[in-house]
């Protein structure tokens, strides 16, 4: 178990514990939310709530990067945020990070919320992923990490 300070796209920052430990993505459930044009949570069902180990009160309002683990590479939120926000549809493998600071990987789905012709936020589904991906993500992440930090 470690202290990191996770420094997000927003410039906020945050101390968080991390312990190298998998949390399994339970059979048949789905992990829904929506969020913000900024990214804050403004929705999150049942199994968000148990998968993240917040309660909802801690999460409804705050930015989704509070589930965002250290060995995520910022060029993956980078070009979520840049495809989400042309109102395109984004899927890729994410590693969040639980409030215990133990981990479990999804596959998401991010579609933008558009009501009237404008952006007004983002729904995002997240389902069990492929075990076969999250090892090729895992070392591809590392490798992009290693790239960012030099």
């Amino acid at each position: 178990m470690t202290g990191v300070k996770l420094n997000y796209y927003d410039g906020s920052s945050n101390e968080r514990v991390v312990v190298d430990e998998e949390v399994p993505f339970p059979e048949g459930k789905l992990i829904v939310s929506r969020t913000d044009t900024k990214g804050n949570i403004t929705h999150c069902n049942q199994a968000f709530i148990e998968m993240s180990g917040f309660q909802e009160s801690e999460l409804i309002g705050v930015p989704h990067h509070i589930l965002r683990h250290p060995d995520m590479p910022a060029a993956a939120f980078k070009g979520l945020w840049d495809t989400i926000n042309t109102k395109a549809k984004w899927s890729g493998y994410v590693k969040n990070l639980r409030k215990d600071g133990k981990f479990y990987w999804v596959y998401a789905v991010v579609v933008p919320n558009i009501r009237n012709g404008e952006l007004v936020g983002f729904a995002s589904v997240r389902r069990k992923p492929s075990r076969t991906k999250v090892n090729e993500c895992t070392e591809l992440y590392k490798t992009m990490l290693a790239e960012e930090k030099s």
